[in-house]
C-alpha cells in the first residue's frame, strides 16, 4: 500500500480549534483507484465494522495498514499519545443520508460554526484525538460516501462494546432492508 508517510511526517499538527492533522493525498490516486474498486457495496447508512465486510485485495491492504503498527506509531508521535496496547476499532461508512454529518463532538451542534474546512477530496487523511472540544462533522450529503474511521480505544472492553453496538446496528439495518 502506498500511503504517503513522508508527507504525514512533514505535516504539523494544527491546534486551532483543537489538535488535528490534515494530509491531502495521503492515499495516492493510483492506490485509491484500486481501493475504490475493491470496496464492498454499502447500501445503508451507518458505520460497519471492517471485520464484518468483505474487501478486495487493495481495500484490505488499506484496512490492514490503517490498523497496523506504522500508522499507529505515526499517530502516537504526532499527537504525543501512548497507543501501545490500545485496542483498535476500524469501521467503514459507505452511504450518507440527510441526517448524517451534523457537527458534533459525539453530541450535537451547528455545521455553519467551524474554524477549519476539510475539502471532501478522495485520499485525504483527517486525524484528531477525541475530546470534549473535538467538534467535527460535514455538510449534508446524500449518496455514496466511503469513509474509513479508525479509533484507538482506551481498553479492549470499550472496543468490544463499540464493535458489538455497530454489529447489532448493522444486523438491524439488514432486517429492515429485507422487510
Amino acid at each position: 500500500m502506498a500511503l504517503d508517510y513522508d508527507t504525514l511526517a512533514a505535516t504539523e499538527v494544527s491546534t486551532d480549534p483543537f489538535p488535528h492533522l490534515l494530509v491531502p493525498g495521503f492515499v495516492g490516486p493510483d492506490a485509491l483507484a484500486a481501493i475504490i474498486a475493491d470496496l464492498p457495496p454499502i447500501a445503508r447508512r451507518g458505520s460497519f465494522p471492517a471485520g464484518s465486510l468483505r474487501f478486495g485485495p487493495a481495500a484490505q491492504a488499506l484496512m490492514d495498514d490503517l490498523a497496523g503498527p506504522t500508522f499507529r506509531a505515526a499517530m502516537a508521535e504526532k499527537f504525543a499519545l501512548d497507543l501501545d496496547g490500545a485496542a483498535t476499532m476500524l469501521t467503514l461508512r459507505g452511504r450518507s443520508v440527510e441526517r448524517d454529518g451534523r457537527i458534533h463532538c459525539d453530541s450535537h451542534g451547528d455545521i455553519e460554526n467551524f474554524v477549519v474546512e476539510v475539502p471532501p477530496v478522495n485520499g485525504t487523511l483527517l486525524a484528531f484525538p477525541n475530546s470534549p472540544t473535538a467538534w467535527h462533522g460535514h455538510k449534508q450529503f446524500v449518496g455514496q460516501r466511503y469513509v474509513a474511521q479508525l479509533n484507538y480505544m482506551a481498553n479492549d472492553a470499550a472496543a468490544r462494546a463499540e464493535i458489538r453496538r455497530h454489529r447489532i446496528s448493522a444486523f438491524l439495518k439488514r432486517l429492515v432492508a429485507a422487510a
